[in-house]
């Protein structure tokens, strides 16, 4: 019980807080609940007038502090608040809370594709509109007080981060910033760096969960706790009975192994060992009370397959009214589909699985199926979603539990291992709050799982930024056209990324002048007192380097002859695979076609497969062995035809003859320049040297701490103003193309650059310069424009053929530009263009030409499987975005924007129809 004077004395200090922050204590009471003190603390930097960078873990409630700021701006009456989201369906969301607290007539939506009251004192956006508004010098800036910035730990995106960067710095010096950002361990970096840039800013953090956290294995069919308790989490210790149940199990399937074949997989991996099915770990979870729960599998065949397996075990997670509701919001999501479309796009099944409460969440799903799990999710609904990693980045979706089932994935070049910024980002989603009084984090075992691993992933606090800004064309001509050069320039100097390079050469120095100190040791052990041995090395040098030359010049030959060869190619050649899963004697079905990218001709091989070859399955020259007849219309995919054909090519008889017609290779004789250098290693004084050896030993210790150093030294040439020399490399290939002056003015082709919003935006506008579209109709425009956007999830998927006509032109002429624009990128330094790839035409193709949605994911693939009606769905919108910037494009032909326009209403038709509303 408090006394008089302790109420009196608190009292007070109530009445002086709302003296000092009137705006905070009516945003209060709007709110209806008490803040945390990292948020009242960020709301008041606000009050004060200052900038504010917030930094706390996922689910704790940044966003109070960005609705504070719309709350001060709708308070003044005057001014205005941008509130922006790196993806659109985070824009959806908020846009919806916000509307719900204040009302759709002071709450306005922007974001490409949505355009609803954006002259509203609060617009919701993604930051990429924000970006453009800036280079336009749009009216909708004019009063703006306060821009929230969500998520604005995604600068360090490689792909879309610089638009971060270039908001933060070209906002005018009256905006109020307000950042938020998950935990980052380098936040007083990042926080120096914005007040260098944006003037007065606080930090404030927080690493505390409102729900707290606990971490899990699942061994087999046991559940154990990662850690005894909160010290031994601090410790790293992971729990003794969980160590002791894995040593057994390994201990286990060694045994095993022994007594079986002996044999083991890739990695050390147990034949034996079967991870738990995952509808057994769903039922594990539910038995436990951790539903609902997220599980991250790194693959959406895998999360799809996950569904599936779900389903054939009978698991069943909702009661009858459930089942309802769900099926209530699925039709709501999908009422304007076709109902043709429906089948195709495997509604039935996917409606079937999400009644049970299981579901798939990933990016090769229908946008509206995807909305349908979230909607279901967040109210309960649905009990188990199998989900990649994107929707760890995606929008509020908690849960009672989060379960990893590799700590390993795929991040479109190798399998790597999971770092602990990402593993605590994944795991974040557990624990609702107002819902759950603590989440759980839970991590499956497998034999090349260590719990310790798992243990300092938890337990990390180490997640830097780190900047991912680079000069592009379409920025390059909005600031100098904006600025001038001279001031663009030192607009890049002031970047996070140039401020963090600049940090970093310090430590750079240092370990150079480590390095030369170390070198002079290695010279003085390498001295020969023959003569001078540094000269002798060298020459040693000198010849190893010449015969790799001449390897790489002998593999370059190697692959030009099997690229000749390979476009010489009929069908019927029986050819010779030399290498490889698939050597052997092979036909061709299906020569090269159209003048795109590498030879890769269809063969059936006599083990009956059916493929594309390419250049890198042949070690030379193809040679033609024989020929058979290919029945017309020949199908690949009928395994009978397979096998009468493949019958044929092992009845020619060269398969029992392996070498025949194989050409006799000389040995070339030697190289005469390594001869001469061989004499002049013979003739040197050292060369005779009974510890020659041991002197070269430390040569070559130092001649690689040298190249190392060399390496460092350009490092630092390269940090110290490495922005402004890239820009000044960008602005000399638009200068020699013609989208700036010789004294640095932005042209009238420059002026349309500006306004292309693309990764390709230079090949984009070069193509519409050159007429390169002029000419196709509307469905041809479509097809064409995709291939400067389009790009293979694989690298080794296959290159598609195009239709014929006046799109192959259409492509070749496309693809001989980039050529072009790469000759020019590489003699300036630069590789800043993607080589287009032609793997969306057919498909937007035939959608444009108005053919139904099961013909056109059946063309989305040169193989089997179709394309997955979210990757069409997201392609086609990026095509409607790029046919609308043509549309308005200042160098295009009237011809070709009365074109695009055309194409849009072809393109613009069902499930994309759909999707181009909220």
């Amino acid at each position: 019980m408090t006394s008089p004077a302790e109420r009196y004395a608190a009292s007070q200090r109530r009445a002086a807080r709302v003296a000092e922050f009137p705006a905070l204590e009516d945003f209060m009471l709007d709110v209806g609940f008490d803040l945390d003190d990292f948020q009242r603390e960020a709301c008041e930097v606000l009050e004060r007038g200052n900038g504010v960078l917030v930094c706390a873990p996922t689910g704790a409630g940044k966003t109070v502090v960005g609705e504070f700021a719309v709350h001060l701006a709708l308070r003044s009456g005057e001014r205005k608040c941008f509130y922006t989201t790196p993806i659109k369906a985070l824009s959806n969301q908020k846009y919806n809370d916000l509307v719900a607290r204040y009302g759709a007539d002071k709450v306005g939506l922007l974001t490409g594709d949505n355009a609803i009251n954006g002259d509203a004192p609060v617009v919701v956006m993604t930051t990429e509109v924000l970006r453009n508004m800036l280079y336009s010098g749009s009216d909708q800036l004019r009063n703006l007080a306060y821009v929230v910035m969500d998520e604005v730990h995604y600068l360090a995106d490689r792909f879309r981060g610089a638009v971060w960067e270039e908001v933060i710095i070209h906002l005018p010096a009256s905006v109020t910033l307000v950042s938020l950002s998950a935990t980052v361990s380098n936040y007083e970096e990042f926080a120096d760096w914005l007040v260098t840039v944006r003037g007065k800013t606080e930090v404030v953090v927080s690493e505390h969960r409102p729900v707290p956290l606990w971490q899990h294995m699942l061994v087999g069919r046991r559940m154990f706790d990662l850690f005894h308790d909160a010290d031994a989490a601090k410790k790293h210790d992971v729990h003794p009975e969980l160590l002791r149940y894995t040593r057994e199990m390994d201990r286990r399937l060694d045994l095993t192994d022994r007594a079986g074949s002996g044999w083991s997989g890739r990695g050390g991996r147990s034949r034996r060992w079967q991870p738990p099915p995952r509808a057994e770990v769903v039922e594990r979870l539910e038995r436990a009370g951790l539903l609902p729960a997220i599980l991250f599998i790194f693959s959406r065949a895998a999360c799809d397959a996950a569904v599936q397996q779900c389903l054939a075990a009978g698991l069943r997670l909702t009661g009858p009214d459930e089942r309802a509701q769900i099926r209530e919001i699925a039709q709501a999501k999908v009422a304007n589909i076709p109902a043709e479309d429906l089948s195709v796009l495997g509604y039935w099944e996917w409606l079937d699985g999400l009644e049970r409460g299981v579901a798939a969440h990933h990016a090769g799903m229908l946008p509206a199926f995807k909305e349908a799990v979230e909607e279901c999710f967040v109210r309960g609904l649905v009990k188990a979603v199998f989900a990649t990693e994107t929707l760890a980045l995606g929008i509020n979706m908690p849960a009672r539990c989060v379960v990893l089932e590799r700590l390993v994935k795929f991040n479109g070049e190798a399998h790597v291992d999971l770092t602990p910024g990402e593993y605590t980002q994944l795991t974040g989603r557990a624990g609702r709050r107002g819902i759950d009084v603590e989440g759980h984090a839970v991590v499956l075992w497998s034999p090349d799982v260590d719990p310790r691993h798992v243990a300092g992933l938890a337990s990390t606090r180490t997640y830097p930024l780190r900047s991912s800004f680079r000069p592009s064309y379409n920025m390059a001509v909005n600031l100098v056209g904006t600025v001038g050069a001279e001031r663009s320039r030192a607009l890049l100097e002031s970047s996070f990324a140039q401020f963090q390079a600049d940090r970093s050469v310090v430590g750079l120095a240092r370990q150079v002048q480590r390095n030369e100190e170390t070198m002079q040791t290695y010279s003085e052990d390498a001295t020969c007192h023959h003569g001078d041995f540094e000269e002798y090395f060298g020459i040693r040098v000198a010849i190893a380097d010449r015969e790799k030359s001449l390897s790489r010049q002998g593999v370059q030959q190697r692959r030009s002859a099997a690229v000749a060869a390979l476009e010489k190619l009929r069908i019927g050649d029986v050819i010779r695979v030399p290498n490889g899963k698939r050597a052997g004697l092979a036909v061709v079905l299906e020569p090269v076609t159209g003048g795109f990218g590498e030879p890769r001709p269809l063969v059936l091989t006599q083990d009956r497969w059916a493929g594309r070859v390419s250049p890198a399955d042949f070690g030379g020259p193809v040679d033609v062995l024989a020929r058979v007849r290919v029945p017309k219309n020949f199908n690949h995919r009928s395994p009978a035809a397979r096998r009468d054909l493949a019958a044929q090519v092992s009845g020619t008889g060269l398969d029992r003859h392996p070498d025949r017609r194989r050409r006799s290779r000389q040995s070339p004789g030697e190289d005469a320049e390594i001869a001469l250098l061989k004499v002049r290693m013979r003739q040197h004084p050292c060369h005779a040297c009974p510890e020659r050896e041991d002197h070269a030993r430390w040569a070559e210790r130092r001649h690689r701490l040298l190249r190392d150093t060399d390496a460092l030294r350009d490092k630092v040439a390269g940090r110290t103003g490495s922005l402004a020399r890239t820009f000044d490399q960008v602005c000399a290939v638009l200068t020699t193309r013609g989208y700036l002056s010789a004294d640095g003015e932005v042209t009238d082709a420059g002026r349309t650059l500006g306004r292309i919003w693309s990764e390709a935006d230079l090949l984009v506008a070069e193509c519409l310069r050159q007429g390169v579209w002029d000419g196709l109709a509307p469905d041809e425009l479509a097809a064409a424009v995709s291939m400067v956007l389009y790009e293979s999830r694989r690298e080794s998927e296959d290159r598609a053929s195009v239709p014929k006509g006046p799109i192959t032109a259409a492509v070749d002429a496309c693809a001989k530009l980039w050529g072009e624009i790469a000759a020019d990128e590489a003699e300036h330094g630069l590789t800043l263009t993607r080589e287009p790839d032609p793997g969306f035409v057919w498909p937007m193709y035939r959608w444009a030409r108005g053919e139904p949605l099961a013909r056109v994911l059946a063309s989305g693939h040169q193989y089997d499987a179709d394309m997955p009606a979210g990757d069409f769905v997201r392609w086609a919108r990026q095509v409607l975005d790029l046919l609308g910037q043509i549309r308005e494009a200042g160098s295009a032909s009237p011809s070709v924007k009365e074109t695009a326009r055309k194409a849009i209403s072809a393109v613009n038709r069902g499930v994309l129809a759909l999707q181009r509303g909220l």
